[in-house]
């Protein structure tokens, strides 16, 4: 899909003209015709496009013919699950090309012109923009996750099944993704303000990628978020860690505390069995003359029984 939008004032407007100077040009999970097409009206290098449609590429900042790269990691949610996919910022001296495999909910908030002072022709804005988004959205996640693993702690209590412990599993395998992908995206965040500092970034970005002092103060706001982002996963992750050990150990005993009561039920159900069949044998027992035979060995078996249960009980087995 390939959508090409521009500011009007404070609106953003959809266009048919695909390159116009100020242009934002969205291209979600595109097809090869779509991207040879882009690439040849805009001279952009066709590998630049192609990048991040690799589910697995790393974030980074590539330059070259006249264009900028800028891949980060962004998440998603599957399912319930989280993950993280790469998308591509391409700032050329006309336009600002963003590509992605799946529709994000950080472009619809572009879209939906939620951000203050969002314009298509302020490219680096732009590019900062969707860096302070994207760390908002690992935070929002974040939070999500904390909470439904509090949710699944609190079943863990009631449960002695795996269910529960996948889901946690599950949990963490995000956070690690969410970790690794928040720190890919520190680097190039760094990246930048350090070619801001050196005041001549043109032998880098040719001179694309432009910062007045506001950009910096945002970009400054965008690597503190970040880096709580960085925080939040890392201390979320070593919490959900030592949580799945203990509930492990805690359903591991809860089965040991099961399989003890029932060999001690075993145990005790073998007495009256173990009675009755050895005067269900066809040779002579004691009392089998007897008209009480009967009572005896049900009264012995009832005292035999009750001794048993006495005992395992003093013994915390039952």
């Amino acid at each position: 899909m390939l959508k090409v939008y521009k500011s009007v004032g404070e609106a953003l407007v959809e266009s048919d003209v695909l390159g116009e100077k100020g242009s934002w040009i969205n291209l979600v999970n595109p097809t090869r015709e779509e991207v040879e097409g882009v690439a040849e009206r805009l001279g952009l290098p066709v590998d630049f496009l192609e990048y991040p449609l690799d589910e697995e590429e790393s974030s980074r900042i590539e330059s070259e013919e006249g264009c900028v790269l800028v891949i980060i990691r962004v998440p998603v949610v599957r399912d319930h699950n989280y993950d993280t996919i790469p998308l591509g910022i391409i700032i050329t001296e006309n336009v600002i090309v963003t590509i992605c495999l799946e529709d994000l909910a950080i472009i619809n908030e572009l879209y939906a012109c939620r951000i203050r002072g969002f314009y298509t022709y302020k490219k680096t804005r732009f590019l900062l923009q969707l860096f302070y988004l994207t760390a908002s959205h690992y935070l929002r996640y974040l939070r999500q996750i904390d909470r439904r693993s509090e949710e699944i702690q609190q079943r863990l209590h009631r449960s002695t099944e795996n269910e529960e412990l996948i889901k946690l599993f599950s949990l963490g395998k995000s956070l690690v993704y969410f970790t690794t992908s928040l720190r890919s995206n520190e680097i190039v965040m760094e990246k930048l303000l350090k070619l801001h500092l050196a005041k001549d970034p043109s032998e880098i970005n040719d001179g694309l990628i432009k910062m007045y002092e506001e950009d910096e103060d945002l970009l400054e706001d965008v690597i503190t978020e970040n880096k709580q982002a960085i925080e939040m996963s890392e201390i979320y992750a070593e919490i959900l860690s030592s949580t799945m050990d203990a509930f492990a150990s805690i359903i591991s005993n809860n089965l040991n505390l099961v399989m003890r009561f029932l060999t001690s039920v075993t145990i005790i159900l073998m007495i009256p069995t173990m009675l009755f069949s050895l005067y269900g044998m066809n040779v002579n027992l004691p009392l089998q003359q007897s008209k009480a035979a009967f009572p005896a060995i049900v009264l012995l078996s009832f005292i035999l029984t009750l001794v048993a249960l006495l005992f395992f009980k003093k013994r915390n087995m039952l």
